[in-house]
């Protein structure tokens, strides 16, 4: 994605800092660990890199708040959003050979990974993240990942739950720089049909029953009737992710000569904010705060 990078500590410090004084409120961490393995051990390790900088960035920028996704693929040696089973034998041994589609070779252990999720999510609020926002589309992650803060004794760390996540094109960008590119099957057996508007309704239902606090719609321009629909259904605080393929086509388009960028870009954040979404999550964050100030 042209003008976004991957960071080191230091750099997100700096970058958390140039932020915060442009009057950005919020940022949020992804982790890219040095090494993946079966059980996400980056993701909740004590000194992984999103704690570490978590902990760096609230030393440096105390009144930013620092949001922490929650997911283990980009920590996952398979590229998957939780703990994966075979359901036959040598299948993961074989998993270049297993076609890119759903495959009847592996399934997602839906319980083994709230466990993770959980711990993944006191690990990030221990060091320091201000608001928890798992993004992983497990059945029950946000009622346990509550149940987990609230028996660390942080009760009053929030949950923004990435309640309609759906099965999209448009990450691709931030699976190659985040090397989390499933290494086999997709992803459309835990992450929502796009076809499906009542689904996504139910879902949202769901996790604010499981003690979401805020709910957010991913990704947010092909779906703005479903942030229209939740909106007008559900009182809680809803964001929107304008996602990497989003960012991408715009900036695209406007290499070629073919759009102006910035009319562009705030015309489509300005979509995002009509349709009733009250916090955008978007790469253009830095770039729309230089225009509106």
């Amino acid at each position: 994605m042209p003008g976004i990078f991957n960071l080191s500590v230091d750099e997100a410090v700096t970058e958390a800092r140039q932020t915060h004084a442009l009057g950005v409120s919020a940022i949020i961490l992804f982790g890219l660990p040095e090494k993946k393995d079966d059980v996400a051990t980056g993701a909740w390790a004590e000194d992984g890199v999103v704690q570490q900088a978590a902990r760096a960035i609230k030393r440096e920028v105390r009144d930013l708040i620092v949001m922490g996704d929650v997911c283990l693929c980009e920590y996952m040696s398979h590229g998957h959003c939780g703990v994966v089973r075979a359901t036959h034998p040598q299948s993961l041994g074989a998993a270049v050979a297993i076609p890119p589609a759903i495959s009847p070779e592996y399934e997602i252990v839906n319980d083994a990974t709230l466990e993770l999720l959980a711990r993944t999510s006191v690990s990030l609020a221990r060091a320091g993240v201000d608001v928890i926002a798992p993004s992983d589309m497990m059945d029950g992650r946000v009622g346990a990942i509550r149940k987990a803060l609230d028996q660390a004794g942080l009760i009053n760390t929030p949950i923004l739950s990435y309640a309609a996540k759906f099965a999209s094109g448009f990450y691709g960008p931030f699976r190659e720089a985040a090397d989390s590119v499933p290494q086999f099957g997709d992803r459309r057996s835990y992450q929502m049909d796009g076809a499906n508007l009542r689904e996504a309704m139910r879902e949202i239902e769901l996790d604010i029953e499981e003690g979401a606090d805020i709910i957010m719609v991913k990704p947010a321009m092909p779906y703005l009737d479903v942030i229209a629909a939740a909106r007008e259904r559900f009182d809680l605080p809803l964001a929107a992710y304008q996602v990497s393929g989003e960012y991408a086509m715009i900036e695209a388009a406007a290499r070629n000569g073919w759009i102006d960028r910035d009319r562009v870009m705030m015309e489509s954040l300005q979509s995002i904010r009509r349709a009733g979404a009250g916090i955008i999550l978007t790469y253009y964050a830095m770039e729309a705060a230089k225009l509106l100030a």
